[in-house]
């Protein structure tokens, strides 16, 4: 299927009104994000980790409405085992980030999640699905011997450790508990229907890590890019292309900034993926230049640019469509895919954009300024 049969446009012609308006995207992103730094999700300035299970299914969206509620805009929400009853919740990194601040935040999920019954049933009684080993022990030695509180204690949490969440006082029964203790726990805790399973600290010094290694990945991508094209083509082609990758990675960022989405694992993954999907729609346009090489040596009138041109007007009609295509599946999860995915398939939209501009404007464009500074010397086998 083609859209144009033969088109004639001199996209050369506008290349530094292209330079222009993304070098000016670039450099107002970049003082912006050098300003005021991007919006850095959890995985790189670092939270609270809660592993949770409830003793009911509960729906992933109602709890990211609670957590939106009680101020937690960029928590992330994951099932564990697709289950609707145990989920992993990362919230970001509040105050100081000390271990004590962690557990408190803890504990304020815990209780955003119990219900008003629960909440108030708190107030009398502890709730024996979120006490350590050590309370448990605590409270049964006030009322019975140290030794057999140990003893009791210990049974309680492998009971715990095995079903995740405590449903009823039979279980403990079950478990070997007499009935005097079992009387006892009745009487001064309650079971509650969320169950703290683990508690970590994800601290800033693993963001500075994952930084690192993000930045390596882009750069280690883009040196692979420039290796291969300059193999497959020319060195010049490749250099062409690397600024291309560079320039679709920094427009990008800079629109990730202005748009205030979510600087996360996620993101960078979107970047590297931009980065595949751009150097692919420009060596179309190179191959194609390359097939055109006899062309350009017949006709002695016809300039580097012109060549440029010719190439891409013949591959514009598989462009729209290879980029219409993936914008269109890209539309549709940016509108319907949700929240988890929400940031990634927009960074993705935006990226598929600029890649697609950038591949005529860009790097192509590069090529024609050295062709008319210093020829073809370089270019055309």
């Amino acid at each position: 299927m083609r859209f144009f049969k033969k088109t004639n446009i001199n996209f050369m012609k506008a290349k530094f009104i292209a330079f222009g308006i993304s070098l000016a995207i670039i450099i107002v992103g970049l003082v912006f994000i050098q300003k005021n730094g991007l919006n850095y999700g959890i995985d790189f300035v670092g939270g609270t980790l809660l592993q949770i299970k409830f003793s009911h299914p509960v729906k992933i969206d109602d709890l990211r409405g609670l957590l939106k509620k009680a101020g937690f805009k960029n928590a992330v929400i994951q099932s564990v085992e697709n289950s609707r009853d145990e989920y992993i919740i990362r919230v970001e990194k509040m105050g100081t980030g000390e271990e004590e601040e962690h557990l408190k935040i803890a504990r304020k999920l815990v209780n955003l999640f119990m219900s008003p019954q629960e909440r108030e049933l708190s107030k009398q009684k502890l709730n024996l699905n979120l006490l350590s080993t050590a309370d448990i022990k605590d409270l049964l030695a006030k009322a019975f011997p140290e030794e057999k509180a140990d003893v009791w204690a210990k049974k309680i949490a492998e009971l715990k450790k095995e079903r995740k969440i405590i449903k009823s006082f039979e279980e403990l029964k079950e478990a070997g508990i007499p009935t005097a203790p079992l009387n006892y726990l009745k009487e001064k805790t309650f079971l509650g229907s969320v169950s703290i399973m683990r508690v970590e600290y994800v601290g800033p010094q693993v963001g500075k890590i994952l930084k690192h290694k993000a930045v390596l990945a882009t750069v280690w991508a883009l040196l692979g890019m420039l290796i291969y094209i300059a193999f497959r083509f020319r060195l010049l082609y490749g250099l062409s292309a690397v600024l291309t990758l560079a320039h679709d990675v920094l427009v990008t960022l800079a629109f990730i900034y202005f748009l205030k989405i979510e600087f996360d694992l996620k993101i960078v993954a979107a970047l590297l993926t931009i980065v595949g999907y751009s150097i692919n729609d420009t060596i179309v346009v190179y191959d194609r230049v390359r097939e055109n090489f006899p062309v350009f040596r017949k006709r002695r009138d016809m300039s580097f640019g012109e060549l440029l041109n010719l190439s891409i007007n013949q591959t514009l009609s598989r462009t729209i469509l290879t980029s219409g295509t993936t914008l269109l599946a890209l539309l549709a999860l940016v509108l319907f895919g949700g929240e988890v995915i929400h940031g990634f398939a927009l960074t993705m939209f935006i990226g598929v954009i600029v890649g697609t501009y950038s591949s005529i404007y860009q790097s192509c464009a590069y090529l024609d300024l050295w062709s008319k500074k210093f020829g073809t010397k370089g270019l055309v086998k």
